[in-house]
């Protein structure tokens, strides 16, 4: 197979001091309660991003199986993590937040007030005239839920997994090159340069900015597209004031949202055109690289502002250890999606509270 696939967002890596309080609270309240696996080994292949050497963690995969990505919860295991050295604003460089799907923007909404989670703003309407409302995590990190109709599955439960990133970049055009060309999300959704009135209630949200929203045209096909579901790419540039690097002198796994990634298939050739548009590989592992009981191949590049994109490749999802029970991806056919009966057996990881 000579071409790359793009299966959607696998997950957002979050840096945080406690992994079991971030796992229950991201269960408990957004529906990630599907535990695919929990791995805690020391990090090798990332030594550039975590000073030089390498480093002992504990990192966790939480999925929503109504579909969409989820969040790998990252905890160092020797080391106190860095916050940032700024406060967070709009139009700062790297991950902003996810976008969390809802099939009822109303229903999240009271739900969360009703359990006084921090809501940030009242239900705002976004530039594609679709409904939203922001709010905190316990561990300070900014969440967007918005409405979208695209589920995998109807679990009783009014959101799913992560749909959409909403990334800070210098240069729109520029980072058009990987976003759109490189990784498919050619469809312009919006294109907008003003003062916005949904980001009226974050930092900084007072600013002008140019927004764009991007989608993709082709239907995502094979693995675990059905589960991952469509997605979305939103880059915000800073028009009015000097943003800053979220990450800038702290380690990967540091506070925060420290990676985007995506499932994908071919890695080989995503290199070669990553290298192309000159945003190489930073970090490969080899093909075959144990995650706990996960397995895949993967590798990391920095956009064109630093932003780190993972790209996984994956070979097993681990169902029932004791039995030895996988689904195996290896050597299946990487356009045919994986049996609905075998997604929903990853219910299976489901842990409860």
């Amino acid at each position: 197979m000579t071409e790359k696939l793009i299966y959607g967002i696998q997950q957002i890596g979050i840096g945080v001091e406690n992994a079991d309080a971030a796992f229950k609270w991201y269960a408990q309240t957004l529906g990630a309660d599907a535990l695919i696996f929990d791995d805690s080994n020391e990090a090798t292949y990332m030594a550039k991003y975590m000073g030089g050497k390498a480093r002992k963690k504990r990192a966790l995969l939480a999925l929503n199986m109504q579909g969409g990505g989820g969040y790998e919860i990252w905890q160092y295991k020797e080391r106190k993590p860095a916050k940032p050295k700024n406060e967070f604003k709009i139009g700062d460089l790297g991950i902003h937040f996810p976008v969390i799907k809802s099939r009822n923007i109303t229903a999240t909404f009271e739900r969360l007030k009703a359990s006084n989670e921090n809501i940030l703003s009242e239900i705002v309407l976004d530039p594609d005239d679709k409904k939203s409302f922001y709010l905190k995590d316990p561990f300070d990190n900014i969440l967007k839920v918005k409405e979208f109709s695209n589920f995998y599955a109807d679990q009783k439960n009014d959101v799913g997994g992560i749909f959409s990133a909403v990334i800070g970049v210098s240069n729109i055009d520029e980072s058009l090159k990987l976003y759109a060309d490189t990784l498919g999300y050619e469809t312009v959704i919006y294109d907008k340069t003003d003062v916005f009135e949904d980001l009226s209630s974050l930092k900084n949200g007072n600013k002008k900015f140019r927004r764009i929203l991007l989608s993709h045209s082709e239907k995502r096909s094979g693995g675990f597209a059905k589960l991952f579901g469509e997605s979305q790419i939103e880059l915000i540039q800073a028009i009015e004031n000097e943003p800053d690097k979220i990450f800038e002198n702290r380690f990967w796994g540091d506070l925060g949202y420290i990676h985007l990634c995506f499932d994908v298939k071919n890695i080989k050739q995503l290199a070669k055109e990553c290298s192309d548009i000159k945003v190489p590989f930073q970090v490969i592992s080899g093909e075959s690289f144990d995650m706990g009981d996960a397995n895949g191949h993967w590798g990391y590049i920095e956009d064109f502002d630093g932003t780190l994109i993972e790209f996984i490749e994956t070979n097993k999802v681990p169902l029932i250890k004791k039995i030895g029970l996988n689904i195996n991806l290896k050597n299946r056919n990487p356009k045919k999606p994986l049996p609905n009966w075998m997604i929903k057996a990853m219910n299976l990881k489901r842990i409860k509270f």
